[in-house]
């Protein structure tokens, strides 16, 4: 029996099961709760008014520069909360694991996820393990779930039913770092380029912002799809459109360069720690001060504004002076990044 794998009997219910839960997962996200081992986490929760998000992560690799999947699954839950205008409490991990994995690495990706979720503050109060044979996985998918307390004040900013013509659009740093790190750290692509992933925790920089500026109309994290797809949502089926400015939308020198090379556009690139945001035109200097004072807004910019024009569409003013529609993406630019 090589016990520096996982298999099949992990996912079976029996000792090796019990043994794997409570030697690696309690033991790392260890919490009152979550050792009541229950089937359901009893959680007390200020105010009335819950956030619930669920998501599930597969990518490929599973340890990237600048952050693993663990990181990954904690801090895009988390995120996916904190634009709600909540603030996150609890989050519950759902492992489905691959036979023939090492123990090792579930272990790193384990305490990744411990250390993150510490971090933060939001204990990991629950979970379930599935193992499947080998062949039929690939090393580890991991979904996570996640309750938050919303603020009523901002309790409207997903949605951006405020948004008018007028308000101008920030981004808090450049934008496809984490789409390019996991591309470049794959086998099939020989690049060498010093990108780190963005991956992190958006909670802290979007409580800043509220507390200075409470008017923000709109937030979402620039997940797949990148800002391009966030943005093309936002406008859709809506009487106002948006104009960018392509030279003030902030990219990573080599992230330009890797896309030229591989035929890409950063506005679609997966992100993991970047945040669009709307504000009253009025508050856009306000808002960007404020995101520049935080670590992880130091590279943020004011990418665009709504107008009245164009209803419905994201038109960009490119640094030629000409005009460029931004539509969906056609097609998976990237797969298992996130």
């Amino acid at each position: 029996m090589d016990e520096s794998r996982i298999m099949m009997a992990h996912g079976g219910g029996g000792s090796l099961m019990n043994g794997l839960i409570r030697s690696l997962f309690f033991n790392s996200f260890d919490n009152p709760v979550l050792i009541r081992a229950a089937d359901a986490a009893q959680l007390d929760l200020p105010g009335n008014r819950i956030a619930f998000t669920t998501d599930a992560f597969v990518v490929d690799p599973i340890f990237f520069p600048g952050g693993d999947i663990g990181k990954l699954a904690v801090c895009g839950t988390l995120n996916d909360l904190a634009v709600t205008g909540a603030r996150p409490l609890y989050l519950s991990v759902s492992f489905i694991l691959e036979e023939g994995l090492r123990i090792s690495e579930l272990k790193r990706v384990v305490q990744s996820m411990a250390k993150t979720a510490k971090d933060a503050g939001v204990p990991i109060v629950a979970g379930d393990t599935k193992v499947v044979p080998k062949g039929k996985g690939d090393k580890i998918f991991i979904s996570t779930s996640g309750v938050g307390a919303v603020d009523d004040k901002s309790s409207d900013t997903s949605e951006g039913k405020s948004v008018e013509a007028g308000d101008c659009i920030l981004i808090n740093g450049t934008l496809g770092d984490h789409g390019i790190a996991v591309l470049l750290q794959r086998e099939s692509f020989q690049l060498h380029a010093s990108i780190q992933s963005d991956c992190a925790n958006l909670y802290p920089l979007i409580h800043h912002l509220l507390g200075v500026v409470p008017e923000t109309r709109f937030m979402r994290d620039a997940t797949r799809g990148g800002l391009a797809t966030v943005l093309c949502e936002l406008v859709e089926k809506r009487n106002f459109g948006i104009e960018l400015a392509e030279d003030q939308v902030p990219v990573n020198p080599a992230v330009v360069d890797a896309c030229e090379l591989l035929g890409m556009d950063p506005l679609y690139i997966a992100n993991e720690g970047k945040v669009v945001i709307v504000v009253p035109g009025n508050e856009a200097e306000n808002a960007l001060k404020t995101l520049r004072q935080h670590p992880l807004g130091t590279n943020a910019a004011i990418v665009g504004r709504v107008t009245g024009e164009n209803p419905g569409k994201v038109i960009m003013k490119t640094a030629l002076g000409g005009k460029r529609w931004i539509d969906y993406l056609s097609g998976d630019q990237l797969p298992r990044i996130c």
